[in-house]
């Protein structure tokens, strides 16, 4: 099978289209038709259904796309240790987080970490869903959950709390609580009840001092923490948050500092084959100083 060919099926399949693939690649829709049919013709199979609304691989199409797929990642993994086994750590390096972490915490000190290494060509994923580190969809991951995948070095990297904040303005308005059962008096943003947090019992808050029978409604929900996040800092109402947003955020105050919610634990995450990747180790010692008297 020609190389050329399946690095263009290979495109094709994820894009699901001839024009998708070819904006990726470069090429024409026609010059990628051509290649996917000479790839097929060569295979005697089709690899593809085609339909008016693009392209699904076939169960063929399906068998080598996983083949191709792998070898795509297992090609990475020895770019990777080729470009490692020179002096200086270089190359590119992908690191993957939450929106919130990414966009308050570490975004902000990426500059000083280019700064230290010039050669390391950084790229931030902000996402809320995990990336694929075994097929190199990131080569390091920064999590608030310990991975599941058997084939991936974890690290803890530090525990925070959630604590409670308002900002100056919603304590100018309404008040600041001395004790939870104030609450009852005050106005309460929660995770909305679709998502997923990495903590048991994210809206803790509203059962805090709580009167027995008395269920809390809150003022407003909301599907991120970030937006949590966001919503305090307009002086919208009081909130449970990751310590680590307060030192990086303005305008938070935390209100009931004796209360302390669910803990988060942070982990550094990469795959097995990085494991004496230069770039690797210095983003994971870079990391380590950097939380090691907590996340300020």
């Amino acid at each position: 099978m020609d190389w050329d060919k399946l690095r263009v099926f290979h495109a094709v399949a994820e894009a699901g289209s001839f024009t998708h693939a070819g904006e990726a690649l470069n090429l024409s829709q026609s010059a990628v038709s051509r290649q996917i049919s000479g790839l097929e013709s060569s295979l005697a199979v089709k690899l593809f259904h085609r339909h008016a609304r693009g392209l699904m691989l076939t169960e063929q199409g399906e068998e080598l796309f996983h083949t191709v797929h792998n070898v795509y990642g297992k090609l990475a993994m020895a770019e990777a240790r080729i470009v490692d086994a020179k002096e200086s750590p270089k190359g590119p390096l992908t690191i993957t987080t939450t929106v919130a972490f990414g966009s308050i915490w570490l975004t902000p000190r990426i500059k000083e970490f280019v700064s230290l290494y010039p050669d390391i060509d950084v790229s931030l994923v902000l996402a809320n869903t995990e990336l694929d580190l075994s097929m190199r969809e990131a080569d390091a991951a920064i999590r608030m959950t310990p991975p599941t995948q058997l084939d991936l070095i974890q690290r803890h990297l530090m525990t925070m709390n959630y604590r409670v904040y308002a900002a100056p303005e919603y304590i100018k308005e309404r008040g600041r609580p001395k004790t939870t059962s104030d609450l009852e008096d005050h106005r309460i943003i929660v995770y909305g009840e679709e998502t997923t947090p990495p903590v048991g019992n994210p809206n803790w808050l509203l059962e805090a001092g709580a009167r027995v029978g008395s269920i809390r409604q809150p003022v407003l929900r909301v599907n991120s923490i970030y937006g949590i996040y966001r919503a305090v800092q307009s002086g919208l109402g009081i909130a449970a948050l990751p310590e680590y947003m307060s030192y990086e955020g303005r305008n938070l105050v935390e209100i009931l500092p004796e209360v302390r919610g669910p803990s988060l634990n942070v982990y550094f995450v990469y795959p097995e084959e990085l494991r004496n990747a230069k770039r690797i180790g210095v983003l994971r010692d870079f990391l380590v100083l950097k939380m090691s008297g907590g996340v300020a």
